[in-house]
């Protein structure tokens, strides 16, 4: 972003009652951070959700000040702005109707064109869990999957962990700005995770590990990769959260069973008996899901028994989706979603119904084709 557009939009999102899906909404009714402070506030008042106080708010004589200091920490830091509207943003967020309008990073990030998982679980994690999650990223090396998790005790700092040794790029998600690292223990691992990932926030630096953003930051966890990936968690955490958004998301969730008696495998159960996550056994049932090993055609004999009928009558949202797969083959769910410019729930539908008409099949990881 070119300076003073960073500054407009860092301002915008320091106007108090602005968040982040009102932000998008006014920048992309009026192209531009910058364009929606040249507003006057009679102009802001005809605008829906904006009501007085928020109007009043925008007048605050200490947004820009807030944002230059913001833009000197960034810029003092070598910190990396990802902007909502860019390519280098995390693709699949970018789906997410609440995606953040700014992420702010640090280290060695590559997501592009990766496969890319969430691995989340309890604080409190046991030998169980920590045999399993080792075992499940030495199977899933030879496919080099950006493993990210939320830099906390427990699963998610093994996650992270395993992953570097295994040489595999893992990315933190911080509930804070990048001033300062939390839990302070783990600042031992921060060098590790800057040379082969790092970090992401979209916080800013003066914000502190306050207990909402740690919500705020599971959003993002499941929001960015294709998957997330449950390990242990009681009945209530905040990894159920995270795979709370990623079904919200129309991500996949995958639960580690345990025994009806362990404390920290009754929310894993719980999600695999309510059908909101796959039973995880082995690394396998995620390759089969996603489609990581599927390299070519999958055999007649494979696919489901849908035949295709004549003289199918196809609605007008059908038919761009249909003749989008005639022409581009086997695509995912958000990027015919991104490329058909329709949001995922609305794809996701039509394409449901097309199955049902036979005109369409599924593959697994939410692939689809033409028949």
């Amino acid at each position: 972003m070119r300076h003073t557009d960073l500054i407009a939009t860092l301002a915008l999102l320091h106007v108090e009652g602005i968040g982040d899906v009102l932000a998008k909404k006014l920048i992309h009714h009026f192209g531009s951070a910058q364009e929606v402070f040249q507003l006057k506030p009679r102009q802001l008042a005809a605008i829906s959700g904006l009501g007085p106080q928020i109007v009043k708010n925008f007048s605050d004589s200490t947004l820009f000040p807030k944002a230059e200091a913001e833009y000197q920490f960034i810029t003092d830091q070598n910190i990396q702005v990802f902007y909502y509207q860019e390519p280098n943003y995390p693709e699949r967020l970018k789906h997410c109707y609440d995606c953040p309008v700014l992420l702010f990073g640090k280290g060695t990030l590559n997501w592009d064109k990766r496969p890319i998982i969430s691995i989340v679980g309890t604080r409190q994690i046991t030998p169980y869990g920590s045999g399993f999650t080792r075992q499940l990223l030495e199977d899933l090396a030879p496919i080099n999957p950006v493993i990210v998790s939320g830099f906390a005790y427990g699963v998610d700092i093994l996650a992270h962990n395993v992953a570097l040794e295994l040489g595999m790029q893992t990315i933190g998600v911080l509930a804070h700005g990048l001033n300062q690292i939390y839990p302070q223990k783990h600042k031992k691992y921060v060098r590790g995770m800057l040379e082969n990932g790092g970090f992401l926030t979209e916080f800013r630096s003066t914000s502190n590990p306050d207990k909402e953003n740690f919500v705020r930051r599971n959003r993002i966890v499941a929001g960015m990769t294709e998957a997330t990936l449950v390990i242990e968690s009681a009945e209530k955490g905040g990894s159920l959260i995270t795979a709370h958004f990623a079904n919200e998301y129309n991500r996949e969730v995958f639960a580690v069973p345990g025994r009806i008696t362990d404390k920290y495998s009754s929310g894993c159960n719980t999600l695999i008996k309510t059908q909101r996550a796959h039973l995880l056994q082995s690394a396998a049932d995620i390759r089969y899901h996603l489609n990581w090993d599927i390299q070519h055609e999958v055999p007649q004999t494979q696919t489901k028994g849908v035949q295709k009928q004549l003289f199918v009558q196809l609605e007008e949202s059908e038919q761009l989706l249909y003749d989008y797969l005639v022409q581009n083959g086997k695509e995912s769910l958000d990027t015919i979603a991104l490329d058909c410019q329709m949001p995922v729930f609305k794809v996701s539908t039509l394409l449901l119904n097309m199955e049902l008409k036979g005109v369409i099949q599924p593959l697994p990881g939410k692939i689809f084709e033409a028949i």
